[in-house]
C-alpha cells in the first residue's frame, strides 16, 4: 500500500494486460497491487481492506470476476468493482450493470477506463484526501 495514494486492485489471468494495467493506474498516481488471479487476492489477507477499487476479469478460470465481485461485496459492500472481459456477450455487460458495476470489453480505452475510476475515487492524481 502506498501511503496518501488511492490503491487500485487488479486480478486478470492474462499477465500481458496485468503489466498494461499497472502501468497505466501507476502513470496516473494510483498505488496498484496485481494479482493473476481471484484465488491469490483472495488469499493475501491484506489486499481486500487495503483496496480502494477493485477492477478484475470476468473470464478466469476456477473463480470468475462475477464470483469474486461477490464475495468482496460480502465484506466490503462500499468497495467499487470494475469488470472487464475479452468476451463480447450482451448478458455479461447486463449482467454487470444490473450489479451497479462499470463494465469495460477488452480492448477498452485506457482514458474510459481511468477517468471511471476517477470517478469512483475523486481526487486528482491518485492522491487521497488529507486527513
Amino acid at each position: 500500500m502506498h501511503p496518501g495514494k488511492y490503491t487500485v486492485a487488479v486480478v486478470d489471468d492474462d499477465r500481458r494486460l496485468l503489466e498494461s494495467l499497472e502501468d497505466l493506474l501507476e502513470s496516473a498516481g494510483y498505488g496498484v497491487q496485481s494479482f493473476n488471479s481471484a484465488a491469490s487476492f483472495l488469499e493475501d489477507r491484506t489486499a481486500l481492506s487495503n483496496a480502494d477499487c477493485l477492477i478484475t476479469d470476468i473470464g478466469m478460470p476456477f473463480i470468475d470476476g462475477f464470483e469474486l465481485e461477490r464475495l468482496v461485496k460480502q465484506a466490503r459492500p462500499e468497495l467499487p468493482v470494475m469488470l472487464i472481459t475479452g468476451r463480447h456477450e450482451i448478458a455479461d455487460q447486463q449482467r454487470a450493470a444490473a450489479r451497479g458495476n462499470r463494465f469495460f470489453r477488452k480492448p477498452f480505452d485506457g482514458r474510459a477506463l481511468l477517468a471511471a475510476v476517477g470517478h469512483v475515487l475523486p481526487s486528482s492524481g491518485g492522491q487521497r484526501d488529507a486527513e
